[in-house]
């Protein structure tokens, strides 16, 4: 059975992992899939990229030499301007205690290694349509605030003129 995802044009993923190997198939197996796919070979190029690039999701190896992929994923949700990425990490550490630590740091998903294609797709086809709904959600929440603040004040205003009628009729 086929996973069958069509990103939107604007998905891009940044994958980081120490390994090139793994770095050369993802690249190409997203690539083939239709997304945008920026590499890292560490956490500290991952960091520096994003200085430069808001991708709409990353894949972050946990064992990386340097930072690993926890304190990586640490620093980006203290960021203000990275902390609403998602994360999703890639590790061949199993052990429930790790995948709850990558979901303490600030994941939204855990892929253990070896990385199953039809999975890794399904897991990015659902935190970039979330993370589409959320933005949606942000924008209409933004639309709503602003469509109140115009009606008290134009309510305001037509109380103001309500009252300087009466006080001229009185």
């Amino acid at each position: 059975m086929s996973t069958e995802i069509i990103p939107e044009a604007s998905a891009t993923v940044l994958v980081v992992d120490d390994n090139p190997t793994n770095l050369s198939l993802l690249f190409d197996l997203l690539s083939h899939e239709g997304f945008k796919v920026l590499v890292a070979p560490d956490g500290e190029g991952a960091i520096a990229q994003l200085d430069y690039v808001k991708p709409d999701l990353l894949l972050l190896d946990v064992m990386m030499p340097g930072i690993d992929g926890f304190e990586t994923c640490r620093r980006l949700k203290a960021n203000d301007l990275t902390q609403d990425i998602p994360i999703i990490f890639m590790t061949a550490l199993s052990a429930i205690s790790d995948k709850v630590k990558g979901f303490d740091v600030g994941a939204v998903d855990y892929i253990t290694k070896p990385i199953d294609r039809e999975e890794l797709l399904a897991r990015l086809k659902t935190h970039l349509t979330i993370r589409r709904l959320q933005k949606t959600l942000q924008t209409q929440n933004l639309a709503l605030q602003k469509e109140i603040s115009d009606r008290i004040a134009a309510e305001s205003a037509l109380r103001m003129f309500l009252h300087a009628v009466s006080h001229d009729l009185r």
